[in-house]
C-alpha cells in the first residue's frame, strides 16, 4: 500500500511557513550578482537530495482552438474550455494480478497501461479524483476509489462502467478485493472502513473504531481478516465474516501510513511517521521485528510475492530492500527526487515499482538494484501559470517539480523542460518585454532565464534566504523580490544590482505588483494589509486594511486606477488607487483566492480559488459574469493573453486549461 501524495501537500498548505523548510529558513546566503550559479544542493525537509533529472517529455495535449473573439464582459457568458494540458496529478497505481495491466489513477480518471511496455492502451474516465485503486484477483474489474467518497467499478474487458457505489461521506483513501474476489473492502477519510458485496453492491459491515482518518486497507491472504491502518497510529485487525474488532496492534508512535500482509498471511508489515517498519505476527497479535534504517516517514510498503523480500519506501527518498526472515538490510535504492509514496512488485517478482510524491514512477530490477525505467510525464501540480507576452508560450511550475515546464500553444504540449532549481518552482513569470522569464524556487534562488534562447542568464540569491513573492516592472527593468525578513529588495536586472529596499511589513509578503506607470509597488502581507510604495523615492504613500487574512494576489488594472486583492478570507477587494478608498467587494467564492488578473482593456476580472472555480467579474459593475468549473483541484492561478483571447488556468489536479469564447 502507499502513502497519498495529496494528503502531504493540503498539510504543507496549511500553513504559509510549512512550504519553507527548517534547513531553508535557517540558512543564509550571500548574493553573488552577474554570475551564473550551479544548482546548489538544498536539504529539504526529506534530507538532502540533488536536482531532478527530468528527461524531456512529450505530453499529449489538446490542439488549441482559435477563438474569434477576445473575452469581454459581453462575451463572458460564452466562455468556455477550448484545451487542457496536462494528464491530472497522479495518486495511486496497480499490477493486474494477471501481470498485464498498469493503472495509473489520477485527478481526471485511471489510465491504463501494458504493464512491460507502459504504453497507455485505455482510460476510464471518472467523475471525481480517482485517490486508490484494485484490481479483482481475476483481473476483470478494476474498483476505483474517488475523493468525493464513491466507488466506481469498470469491467477490464469493455472498459466500461459497471457499478458505482455511494460509499462514504468523505474521501476513499485506500480500496481492496478480497481473495476471492466476493467482497470489496474500502477506508475512508471519515474514519471508517466498510465492506461491500462486490456482485450486488451491498453494504455488508461498517467497521467503525478509529479515531482518525483510515490511510490503508488489506485482506489477509485467507480473506478472514481485513487490516486497517491509521492516522490514530493504530492498526486494527476486523474478523471479516462478523464485522467485528478481532485486535488492536498499538506500538507505532505515528501516522501509519501502510500495511501490507505477507504472501502466507502469518506476517503484518506497517510503515509509520515514526520512521519505523514493524512487523508483526498476525495470529498472536505481537511486534515481532522494528526495522529502523530509514531516516524520515515510511509511506508505502510491499512483500514480494515469494514472501522473502519486503520493500519500504520512505520520505527520505529512498527504497529500501529487507530480508523478511532476519530483518537484515539488503539494499537501498536511492535514486528519487522525493518520498517514495508507493510500492509494487509485479506479479512475477522481478521487478518493483517505487511511484514517489513527484508523480515519477521508478521501475526497479529487484536483483542488482539496477533502474530499469523512469515514467515522468507531466506535472503533479500546477502552482503557477504564465503567457509570454507574443501570446506564443505559456509557462507552468508547481510543487513536486523544480523544472519549468514550457508548453507551445498550438501543439498542445511540452515544448521544453527548463532544469536547474533543487527545490519546488513555486513562481513564474515573464518580463514585460518578454526577454527574460523568472523563475521562483524553494532552493532560495530566482533564476532568470533568456526567453529567446531559453539558456539560465544568471542567478539571484537572496542573503536572507526564501523569497515569498516576485513582480517585474513594466520597463522589464527592475525585478522585485519580498524576502524572508519581510523585506523587499528591488533588483535592476540589467546591471545586476540592488537599488532598493523597502522595509516595514512586520509579517511574509505573498504577493506583488507594480502599477502600468511603474512608480507604485503594492505589496500584499500575510497579516491581511496591504502597503502602497512609492519605488522612485522608496517610501510608503498608505496601508490598505480592510482585509481580515492573507493577501495572496495583487493586480492593478492597465490604467492603474484600479488595484484588486484576493485574500485568504476569501473576498477579492477593488480599491481606488489615487485615493486609497475601497470601491467594491466581491464575495462569491467559497475559498481563498489564490489568484486575480485584469483583461488587458481592463474591463475584466478573472479570480481563482481553492474552491476549485474560476470566476469572471466586470469591474465597471463588481457584478459576476461567468463562473467556470472544470478543475478537479484547488485553482492557484490565471492568466489572460495580451490579446484577451484566451485565459490559462493552473490546478493543483495537475492540469492547465484554456479558456476563450466560443
Amino acid at each position: 500500500m502507499k502513502y497519498r501524495a495529496f494528503a502531504f501537500s493540503m498539510i504543507m498548505s496549511m500553513n504559509i511557513l510549512a512550504l519553507v523548510p527548517a534547513s531553508l529558513i535557517a540558512q543564509t546566503v550571500t548574493p553573488k550578482l552577474g554570475e551564473t550559479h550551479a544548482p546548489a544542493t538544498t536539504l529539504s525537509s526529506a534530507g538532502a537530495r540533488k536536482p531532478t533529472v527530468v528527461p524531456q517529455p512529450v505530453l499529449t495535449g489538446m490542439n488549441v482552438l482559435q477563438p474569434a473573439e477576445g473575452i469581454s464582459p459581453a462575451t463572458a457568458v460564452r466562455v468556455t474550455q477550448l484545451a487542457r494540458f496536462g494528464r491530472g496529478s497522479l495518486q495511486e497505481t496497480a499490477y493486474s494480478p494477471d501481470g498485464q495491466s498498469l493503472a495509473i489513477a489520477s485527478a481526471l480518471g485511471v489510465y491504463i497501461h501494458d504493464a512491460k511496455k507502459l504504453s497507455e492502451i485505455g482510460f476510464l474516465p471518472t467523475s471525481d479524483q480517482a485517490w486508490s485503486i484494485a484490481f479483482s484477483p481475476n483481473s476483470q474489474l478494476l474498483a476505483v476509489g474517488l475523493r468525493d467518497g464513491t466507488i466506481q467499478l469498470w469491467e477490464m474487458a469493455s472498459k466500461t462502467l459497471t457499478q458505482t457505489l455511494e460509499a462514504h461521506a468523505l474521501a476513499i483513501s485506500s480500496i481492496a478485493f478480497s481473495p476471492d474476489g466476493r467482497l470489496l473492502a474500502s477506508g475512508s477519510w471519515d474514519k471508517t472502513a466498510r465492506l461491500w458485496e462486490v456482485d450486488s453492491g451491498k453494504l455488508v459491515h461498517t467497521l467503525a473504531g478509529h479515531a482518525r482518518e483510515i490511510s490503508s486497507v488489506a485482506f489477509s491472504p485467507d480473506g478472514q481478516l481485513l487490516a486497517s491502518g491509521s492516522w490514530d497510529s493504530t492498526i486494527r485487525l476486523w474478523n471479516v465474516a462478523r464485522g467485528k474488532l478481532a485486535q488492536t496492534l498499538k506500538e507505532h508512535l505515528g501516522v501509519v501510513y501502510s500495511i501490507a500482509f505477507s504472501p502466507d498471511g502469518q506476517l503484518l508489515a506497517s510503515t509509520s511517521g515514526d520512521r519505523t517498519v514493524r512487523l508483526w505476527d498476525v495470529a498472536r497479535g505481537r511486534q515481532v521485528r522494528v526495522l529502523k534504517e530509514h531516516t524520515n516517514w515510511v509511506l508505502s510498503v510491499a512483500f514480494s510475492p515469494d514472501g522473502r523480500l519486503l520493500a519500504s519506501g520512505s520520505n527520505d527518498n529512498t527504497v529500501r530492500l529487507w530480508d523478511v526472515t532476519d530483518g537484515r538490510l539488503l539494499q537501498t535504492l536511492d535514486g528519487h527526487a522525493y518520498g517514495v509514496s508507493e510500492l509494487a512488485f509485479l506479479p512475477d517478482g522481478r521487478l518493483l515499482l517505487a511511484k514517489s510524491l513527484d508523480g515519477a514512477i521508478h521501475l526497479w530490477e529487484v536483483e542488482g538494484g539496477r533502474l530499469s525505467r523512469m515514467l515522468k510525464e507531466h506535472p503533479q501540480e500546477v502552482q503557477s501559470v504564465a503567457f509570454s507576452p507574443d501570446g506564443q508560450l505559456l509557462v507552468s511550475s508547481g510543487p513536486w517539480d523544480d523544472v519549468v515546464w514550457l508548453w507551445g500553444l498550438r501543439s498542445g504540449k511540452v515544448s521544453q523542460v527548463l532544469q536547474g532549481h533543487s527545490g519546488w518552482v513555486l513562481d513564474v513569470a515573464f518580463s514585460p518585454n518578454g526577454q527574460l522569464l523568472a523563475s521562483r524556487s524553494l532552493d532560495n534562488t530566482i533564476r532568470l532565464w533568456d526567453a529567446t534562447s531559453r539558456k539560465l542568464a544568471y542567478t539571484l540569491r537572496e542573503d536572507s534566504g526564501y523569497v515569498w513573492s516576485m513582480a517585474f516592472s513594466p520597463n522589464s527593468r527592475w525585478l522585485a523580490l519580498a524576502s524572508f525578513d519581510n523585506t523587499i529588495r528591488i533588483w535592476d536586472v540589467i546591471s545586476n544590482t540592488l537599488i532598493q529596499a523597502l522595509k516595514g511589513h512586520t509579517t511574509a509578503v505573498p504577493s506583488m505588483a507594480f502599477s502600468p506607470d511603474g512608480r507604485l509597488l503594492a505589496a500584499g502581507a500575510a497579516d491581511g494589509t496591504i502597503r502602497l510604495w512609492d519605488v522612485t523615492l522608496g517610501r510608503l504613500v498608505r496601508t490598505l486594511e480592510e482585509h481580515t487574512s492573507s493577501i495572496d494576489s495583487l493586480a492593478f488594472s492597465p490604467n492603474g486606477q484600479v488595484l484588486a486583492s484576493g485574500s485568504s478570507d476569501t473576498t477579492i477587494l477593488l480599491w481606488d488607487v489615487p485615493n486609497g478608498k475601497l470601491t467594491r467587494t466581491l464575495t462569491r467564492h467559497k475559498d481563498q483566492i489564490t489568484s486575480v488578473a485584469f483583461s488587458s482593456d481592463g474591463r475584466l476580472l478573472a479570480s481563482a480559488s481553492r474552491d476549485e472555480t474560476i470566476r469572471l467579474w466586470e469591474v465597471s459593475s463588481g457584478a459576476l459574469v461567468q463562473t467556470l468549473i472544470g478543475h478537479r483541484g484547488e485553482v492557484n492561478s490565471v492568466a489572460f493573453s495580451s490579446d484577451n483571447r484566451l485565459l490559462a488556468s493552473g490546478s493543483s489536479d495537475g492540469t492547465i486549461r484554456l479558456w476563450g469564447v466560443r
